[in-house]
């Protein structure tokens, strides 16, 4: 099974324009599945690509708005990836960034026409 990232970028971009962040459970069921590991490490390829895509664009990177439940931070797998940030992975720092990586994400796209 593989994830289409257009539909997973159409999600991420509805999401960004509701200013709200998905689980990675909710993600998944919005796309018809249940979180099982094996499915995470396929939605996870798809998030790499919406966002190699929206580098390649100028627009700003949609994985972030992916997030664990139990603290609302995305999962290992995307700090490994983060550029430019240095910073501890949990905790007020990581918040911080995040919340000012998805609030870009949520500027840009509401300012958008849908």
């Amino acid at each position: 099974m593989s994830f289409d990232p257009a539909e997973v970028q159409a999600l991420l971009v509805a999401a960004a324009r509701a200013g709200q962040p998905l689980t990675y459970a909710e993600a998944l069921g919005a796309l018809g599945h249940r979180f099982t590991r094996p499915l995470m490490r396929q939605f996870c390829k798809a998030l790499d690509a919406v966002d190699a895509r929206a580098r390649a664009t100028g627009e700003p990177e949609l994985a972030v708005l992916v997030v664990r439940q139990s603290d609302g931070l995305p999962g290992q797998g995307w700090w490994v990836g983060e550029r430019g940030y240095t910073g501890p992975w949990e905790g007020p720092l990581a918040r911080a960034h995040v919340a000012g990586l998805q609030a870009r994400a949520f500027a840009f796209w509401r300012s958008r026409p849908g």
